[in-house]
């Protein structure tokens, strides 16, 4: 399972926990309300943030994987290029 099902479930257990609270807790509609809309706000600022961290992570690989590929077509096509000069110069 990967890490990211794994942080999202948890997350999403944990709010589940937390909206289970708040509703029987014995408090009043309009303050169990703007504390539902407190945890909400946290969570989605807690998700956001590892979501930015992961698209980060994987735009820093791809361009890591975007490099290495771009060399070894570099070297790849260098190669029948020297082979071509030093035909020519063999000739001469």
């Amino acid at each position: 399972m990967s890490s990211g099902k794994v942080v999202l479930g948890l997350l999403a257990g944990a709010a589940a926990g937390a909206l289970a609270g708040i509703l029987f807790a014995p408090a009043k509609g309009t303050r169990t309300r703007k504390r539902i809309l407190r945890k909400g706000e946290r969570y989605y600022d807690s998700l956001k943030e590892k979501f930015d961290e992961l698209l980060d992570s994987v735009n820093d690989k791809f361009e890591k994987v975007k490099e290495e590929v771009t060399d070894y077509a570099d070297k790849k096509t260098a190669k029948p290029e020297e082979a071509q000069k030093n035909a020519k110069t063999a000739e001469v």
